[in-house]
């Protein structure tokens, strides 16, 4: 299993990379060779700080960054020799198993589509986002930001696009699904929200177990609520903020921790055909490790395998 992580991608990089990988080499046992991609020198500085012996790793060159306020398809059409655009070559061409970054989120959009591409059958490529829940375990919101606008054949795929990873990852035998909705009642919502109702309902793919208010997002009610990416971020940006203002407050609590991303490390693209993760931009050496350990779980149980044989199907 060889993984590549984008060294240069995020606010803190490459350091906060290197710490991710220096928490992954502590605290698990795996056997995953890690490939780093990004400026050759300024990673051999920084893994001689932390104590790291370059020959552990290999190291590919990539001398130029697309900044996160950069126009993604222009910046990986211009920058060739980015650590985005050149760790996306590598994956296509099978010299990794899975791409990480922290960086400009819609040019690892753009690799994903143009380098990576959907799998047959996938209109829309989606991501989701974690929601802690009452009882300790993660829920899934998807999409979270990518598709602002949809059609209900969007969120079906969706909902078995996040069916299939919290069963495979989070070992969740028949995932619940709930639509994003008003009202619990079948009917309510605005047109999306009614034309997507009878079509989940009706989808042997799916356990569908109908609406969800906001109110119920952080009960034990669904592990995977499907919506539109406008409404989705909302959420995700909401769940942020609790985080945010717990910390400013002083407010210590186990659950509210559970609002920190970097707990979670990054999310998958579902829907394209190898592993892509992306993280936040202010991503610190536990997101990366975590980033890391997710892409490890989507490669051992076959997750984008199993997303090609159910579209298949």
């Amino acid at each position: 299993m060889i993984i590549g992580l984008d060294m240069m991608g995020g606010d803190f990089a490459p350091l906060e990379a290197i710490k991710g990988i220096h928490l992954f080499k502590a605290e698990t046992n795996s056997n995953a060779a890690l490939v780093l991609i990004g400026d050759e020198t300024q990673i051999r500085i920084h893994l001689a700080d932390q104590q790291f012996d370059p020959a552990t790793f290999r190291i590919v060159h990539a001398p130029q960054v697309i900044g996160m306020h950069e126009h993604p398809t222009k910046a990986f059409k211009e920058k060739q020799q980015s650590s985005i655009a050149v760790g996306f070559h590598l994956l296509a061409t099978g010299k990794i198993d899975a791409f990480i970054s922290a960086g400009n989120t819609g040019a690892m959009m753009v690799g994903s589509l143009f380098s990576i591409k959907a799998l047959p059958g996938i209109q829309r490529p989606t991501i989701g986002t974690y929601m802690p829940r009452e009882n300790g375990a993660p829920g899934w919101i998807l999409d979270a930001g990518i598709n602002s606008d949809c059609k209900p054949e969007n969120l079906v795929q969706f909902a078995i696009l996040g069916s299939l990873f919290v069963q495979n990852v989070w070992n969740i035998s028949n995932p619940r699904v709930g639509l994003v909705n008003i009202g619990e009642e079948e009917g309510k919502g605005n047109l999306l929200a009614q034309a997507t109702y009878p079509l989940l309902k009706e989808n042997p793919k799916i356990n569908f177990i109908g609406n969800i208010e906001g109110r119920d997002f952080l009960k034990d009610k669904a592990d995977v609520l499907v919506c539109d990416g406008f409404t989705g971020n909302v959420i995700l940006k909401f769940a942020e903020s609790i985080f945010d203002f717990t910390e400013k407050r002083g407010i210590k609590d186990e659950y509210f921790d559970k609002f920190n991303f970097e707990q979670y490390g990054g999310v998958p693209v579902l829907g394209v055909a190898k592993p892509v993760i992306i993280g936040h931009g202010i991503s610190h050496g536990p997101a990366f490790k975590n980033m890391i350990v997710i892409a490890e779980k989507i490669i051992e149980n076959n997750v984008m395998e199993k997303i090609k044989a159910t579209f298949q199907e």
